[in-house]
């Protein structure tokens, strides 16, 4: 079959995509960003990429008519610009008037589970999203779920980050509200396995595993998976508001998605039941047994894809490739050289920068800088990498997004995801001649940026130097040490 995939720089669609072209089908992505997406993990000849925004009509004219299932994964709930609500809305109401054009039979739309009487702001509207793709010429297919466990999934990461990081944990009494966690996996078998299934037509599926648990319970279990000792005190003093700016401190999460979570959670979302899995032959996978599976990935550095990547500001809507040029009039530059001593070391701890490994020199600084954002409501550095030795453009980075990665040419470009009064690159480059390069570049916005420059400047002659100098010196023998080498005069 001809299957149009949407939301492809998603979670789910790019655990989706590869299981599709495994299967033999052709797919055509619609992306909003080419430069966000990476033709080297995938052959070419089932294959086309489209560019297209839903909230835009006029794009979707690239989408080709000869299809045969759309499948509709777009969400906007971590969005941090506009009103996710209408923009949804927006996004379904385009993307119907297109695929009506065509000459698809079915719409696979993943939704959240909405059986409680009263929704939350983010069910309310999938459940709208639903409505409106069924009122067409298309057969619509709804799989609907709840908490994904999965590595790199948004609810997995929130928990690991609570369990890991608090030895005790005073939490708002939804705790005690109930789920059916699915694994990532499942969720892939499904929307896979209904593609073409006439007797799916116009019919909506609850799909969760085999466990009802409460938010606790999940907590507490997979606490003991990982070995770990965890009281749990639950409180009912605290507020929505509260809870968000818990989950916003102490998970890697934004603070709108922590909203929009918190108040998901006090609903309580358990699969009315129903013989889907039965009819596909998919086994459901536990809970347990799907935390011991993300672990796996994470410990195997094959995670596929991260949530955390997703686009959530509006500073990218025009496409990343907007930002590689890197403005030089009217800019603030600290550029510093030096001859590597192993330019394949070198390079490798470039690409391996940032996350667990830290940033090779006052890691501390680093930490505090992105405190300080936090506090303003910026994303902090609590997002990580999704991979530890490997970068791809679109990636997040701490504060930070890849806009260029190509060890072939040896180079990457970040760009700050901070709040700045202005805007930030920071590049690293090895020339012919093993000399390393590492630039930043900052562009301020009025007085106040200059003033911000100013301000960190002296730090720089700290942080700076001390990272290209522990870049320079890497060897062989230290790739596989998170460590950075020992300071030398030149530190």
């Amino acid at each position: 079959m001809k299957i149009l995939l949407t939301g492809v720089t998603g979670y789910i669609a790019q655990r989706l995509l590869p299981v599709l072209l495994d299967n033999g089908h052709e797919v055509v992505c619609c992306v909003r960003d080419k430069g966000r997406f990476h033709w080297n993990d995938y052959s070419r000849e089932s294959l086309t990429i489209v560019e297209a925004d839903f909230l835009q009509e006029d794009s979707l004219r690239n989408i080709p008519n000869d299809i045969d299932v759309a499948y509709y994964l777009i969400h906007s709930m971590s969005t941090q610009f506009g009103d996710f609500q209408s923009m949804e809305e927006k996004c379904a109401y385009n993307f119907r008037r297109r695929v009506e054009q065509t000459n698809a039979k079915q719409v696979i739309y993943l939704s959240g589970i909405s059986n409680a009487q009263e929704l939350s702001q983010h069910l309310t509207s999938r459940k709208n999203v639903e409505t409106i793709l069924s009122d067409s010429t298309f057969a619509l297919t709804t799989l609907k779920a709840g908490i994904i466990v999965g590595s790199g999934s948004a609810s997995f990461e929130i928990i690991r980050d609570l369990v890991e990081k608090l030895p005790f944990m005073i939490t708002p009494q939804w705790l005690w509200t109930r789920s059916q966690p699915i694994a990532i996996r499942n969720v892939v078998d499904f929307l896979h396995l209904v593609a073409g299934k006439t007797d799916t037509y116009e019919e909506s599926y609850d799909i969760g595993g085999p466990d009802v648990l409460c938010y606790r319970d999940m907590l507490v279990r997979f606490a003991h998976i990982r070995g770990l000792k965890r009281r749990i005190f639950i409180v009912p003093i605290m507020t929505p508001k509260i809870s968000s700016y818990w989950l916003y401190f102490v998970t890697s999460t934004s603070f709108a998605l922590a909203k929009s979570l918190v108040a998901s959670m006090k609903i309580e979302v358990i699969c009315r039941p129903n013989d889907l899995a039965e009819r596909l032959g998919i086994k459901l996978i536990d809970y347990d047994t799907s935390i011991r599976l993300a672990f796996d990935r994470i410990e195997q550095n094959q995670v596929l894809s991260s949530w955390k990547d997703a686009q959530t500001s509006d500073i990218f809507k025009e496409g990343l490739s907007t930002f590689i040029a890197v403005p030089h009039n009217g800019c603030f530059k600290d550029v510093r050289t030096r001859k590597v001593k192993s330019r394949d070391a070198s390079l490798e701890w470039i690409f391996s920068i940032g996350g667990s490994r830290g940033w090779y020199s006052f890691n501390w600084l680093w930490e505090l800088r992105g405190f300080i954002d936090q506090l303003w409501g910026g994303v902090g550095m609590r997002r990580g990498r999704r991979n530890e030795s490997d970068l791809v453009s679109g990636d997040v980075l701490d504060f930070w997004r890849v806009l260029l990665a190509d060890k072939k040419e040896r180079r990457l470009l970040l760009y700050a995801e901070m709040k700045l009064p202005g805007e930030a690159w920071l590049e690293f480059s090895i020339d012919s001649n093993d000399i390393l390069t590492q630039t930043a570049t900052f562009r301020p916005l009025g007085v106040l940026g200059r003033l911000y420059w100013y301000s960190v400047a002296p730090l720089h002659e700290f942080v700076f130097r001390g990272m290209i100098n522990q870049l320079a010196k890497a060897d062989t023998r230290s790739l596989s040490d998170p460590t950075p080498l020992a300071p030398s005069a030149q530190d």
